[in-house]
């Protein structure tokens, strides 16, 4: 469905200037932006994928992960096509790396705002998550969704690579509760190369949602010869350190995919590495991602009892109290059942 994007100022020569990410592109008439799924026509910015959903799924929202954001919950899960990076890893490439540029069948299924709050209501789930692809592409629908969901007593979670504008963040977040944000390099020059970004704006998205008390995690996915290194992996966990040491770290190891399919699987040593790293920059809480039984419980930071025991994305056991620890009533940032 094609719907007026929000978020736009208009050039000259019918040229628009989107303000949704922070390509910020400057688009000609009948053109695209880098997304592909975002168009000019005669100087009318429009979105191609408005409740157009690719996926939808009821997923543990340990999953996306959040391990701090009302665990064990159910999180209605959607996606529209298209994404604003061009990760050489993607694992979901499939779905993330359509355009409507290119005239892809993308296989979509028409699925408003209020059909997504009544079925997310329907399967007892207590927050809808915008995920799977970029949701800042589809923001018009996530803003739409987010609003209607809010009233009905859900919440609402994004999972992003970060890369929005300030006033895309502060438009949707009197209605978006948490975040989780792939920061993905700690390089400039990796973000341009592999994912044709920049580093900044991921960062400042991190700083912004922390100031708008948004609940923030932050995933890493580890790929062998391109973000392993122990310099790397340092500097990104100083600098959540740095912004807050409750924001829970979630070290992912990379299976081979897309067009870096070649690349074995990130070592167990190098992952357990990450781990020691997040720990020693003075992280409160940091997980391991796609090792099975590895690095998923939540410890109480203070006094060291196991509050949740976690076996892949689903709780066995938690002992969370009122978010304290139910030893030494020591706080557990979070939010909490």
């Amino acid at each position: 469905m094609i719907k007026e994007a929000m978020l736009y100022e208009k050039l000259n020569n019918n040229a628009v200037r989107c303000g949704l990410c922070a390509h910020r592109c400057a688009i000609s008439d009948s053109k695209f932006g880098f997304c592909g799924v975002r168009q000019n026509k005669g100087g009318v910015l429009y979105t191609h994928t408005y409740s157009e959903i690719i996926a939808y799924h009821v997923d543990p929202i340990e999953k996306k992960p959040f391990y701090h954001f009302l665990p064990g919950s159910g999180s209605f899960s959607v996606a529209a096509p298209g994404c604003n990076f061009r990760c050489i890893f993607c694992q979901n490439w499939q779905i993330s790396q359509i355009t409507m540029e290119d005239g892809l069948d993308h296989g979509s299924c028409r699925f408003s705002p209020e059909e997504t709050v009544k079925e997310a209501k329907r399967s007892g789930c207590k927050s809808i998550a915008y995920t799977y692809t970029e949701p800042t592409i589809f923001f018009e629908y996530a803003y739409d969704t987010a609003k209607l969901a809010k009233k009905e007593g859900l919440y609402n979670v994004f999972v992003t690579n970060g890369y929005m504008t300030e006033e895309a963040l502060k438009t949707i977040h009197p209605f978006l509760d948490a975040c989780n944000v792939d920061l993905k390099f700690f390089s400039d020059e990796s973000y341009k190369k592999i994912c044709r970004g920049a580093l900044s704006p991921v960062l400042n998205s991190i700083r912004l949602m922390k100031k708008l008390n948004m609940w923030v995690e932050v995933t890493t996915l580890i790929v062998p010869g391109l973000n392993d290194s122990e310099d790397e992996i340092k500097n990104i966990a100083d600098f959540i350190a740095g912004v807050d040491v409750n924001i829970p770290w979630h070290i992912s190891r990379f299976h081979p995919d897309y067009q870096y399919a070649d690349c074995a699987p990130t070592s167990l040593e190098v992952i357990k590495k990450a781990y020691d790293i997040g720990k020693l920059a003075g992280l409160r809480y940091v997980y391991i991602g796609n090792v099975d039984n590895m690095g998923n419980d939540t410890v109480c930071y203070s006094c060291g009892r196991k509050l949740i025991k976690r076996r892949l994305y689903f709780i066995q056991e938690n002992s969370v109290t009122d978010g304290k620890c139910l030893k030494c009533n020591s706080k557990i940032d979070g939010v909490w059942n």
